[in-house]
């Protein structure tokens, strides 16, 4: 059968969500919106590619709400237990989690850290849960004295260890991150495990870009691992990766930078890939984690600068759609993700503008894919095909 599209394009904000989903409550999230702070922070907020796609549509009263956009557009919830990255990408490529990742929020037990400090040999520091820069600027200074790496988590599931790299070179502790990725599996089978290499002096501490996750794999084929086996190319951009554990991809461009990413996206389409998944870490990382309204707000608009770009670029037959993992209110109390509905964008020559509501799972998003690329469907998700021809 001929495929419908012979290209996906799937460029993922992290952390841009839209409202809070109807069950964040359960999460301590009632009242989180990543856009409306966007929004009451800056009413005049320059994205007018992103209103013209339908974003407008998705949040209301909304300042930006554009009379007839050009893109399908809707709001999708998640259906897994869960509000972190490697739960959310799981899910927009067809794999809901049925059980949600152990977390630790008062640090990691005898059991774990006793094992990792043995093969590791040496001890460590911090073991609880804290903000990646306000822990290095804390324990920084007797790290260098001690050389013992910094290990910490969050309200995520993860493992985080951070070394200053003239103390730890970054090999080694990526080594270190290999080990308790071996530990922890089963029970404490944490999503990821993080390497957070920095540099500087007391006071003056600054992450490097060297970061790299160590992910646990997909537990069951995604619409990556579906893609590649059908024959199409399949790329991931940004730390996709390191999110599916390196599986599904037939090559990576592994940059965190945003206008890295972009580029990285527009190479992958003139190269004909059929299948490409990009992350754009920087909304959540550099600025929903440390609460800046402000930096979040410049950076959505320098993204929205480039999607005619992207527009420009795209083919007849070829799709593109922008989306998120998760939320990551900058203006929400505490630091961490926020469990809110994510915007749902697609762009294409040969679809209808319509309103697609709220779709029950992100994992719809994987089932329409599949659908135009005429793949087999991953196990989870209901396409919405149909309703964009």
């Amino acid at each position: 059968m001929p495929r419908k599209i012979n290209q996906a394009v799937v460029v993922v904000l992290d952390g841009f969500g839209v409202g809070e989903a109807a069950d964040a409550r359960e999460f301590g999230d009632e009242g989180s919106n990543t856009l409306g702070s966007l929004l009451r922070t800056r009413p005049n907020l320059a994205i007018p590619n992103l209103v013209s796609l339908g974003l407008g549509q998705l949040i209301q009263p909304s300042p930006l709400e554009a009379a007839t956009p050009r893109g399908a557009y809707g709001r999708m919830q998640e259906a897994s237990r869960g509000k972190d990255t490697t739960t959310g990408h799981w899910e927009l490529m067809g794999v809901i989690s049925k059980e949600p990742f152990p977390v630790y929020p008062d640090g990691f037990p005898a059991e774990v850290l006793g094992p990792f400090q043995e093969r590791i040999g040496r001890g460590v520091l911090g073991n609880k849960a804290a903000s990646g820069t306000v822990i290095i600027e804390e324990l920084g200074e007797e790290h260098l004295r001690t050389k013992k790496p910094i290990v910490y988590t969050s309200a995520d599931s993860v493992f985080q260890i951070a070394a200053h790299e003239e103390v730890i070179p970054v090999d080694e502790l990526y080594d270190m991150c290999r080990i308790a990725r071996d530990i922890l599996q089963g029970p404490h089978g944490v999503a990821r495990v993080i390497a957070r290499p920095f540099i500087g002096r007391p006071g003056s501490f600054k992450r490097t870009d060297r970061r790299r996750d160590f992910s646990l794999p997909p537990p069951s084929p995604t619409l990556l691992d579906i893609a590649q086996e059908a024959g199409l190319e399949v790329v991931g951009v940004g730390k996709i990766d390191d999110i599916f554990a390196h599986r599904g991809l037939h090559r990576s461009i592994h940059v965190l930078d945003h206008r890295a990413c972009i580029d990285g996206v527009l190479e992958s389409m003139a190269g004909g890939a059929g299948l490409i998944l990009a992350n754009l870490v920087e909304f959540d990382m550099l600025y929903g984690h440390r609460n800046d309204v402000d930096g979040y707000a410049d950076a959505l608009e320098e993204l929205d600068s480039w999607i005619p770009e992207l527009i420009e670029a795209l083919r007849e037959d070829a799709l593109l759609v922008f989306t998120a993992d998760h939320g990551c209110d900058p203006s929400f109390p505490g630091s961490d993700h926020t469990r809110e509905n994510v915007p749902l964008l697609c762009y294409s020559p040969g679809i209808r503008p319509v309103d697609l509501g709220l779709r029950s799972s992100f994992a719809d998003l994987a089932a329409t894919l599949a659908d135009l690329l005429q793949i087999p469907p991953p196990g989870d998700g209901t396409s919405f095909a149909q309703a964009i021809l």
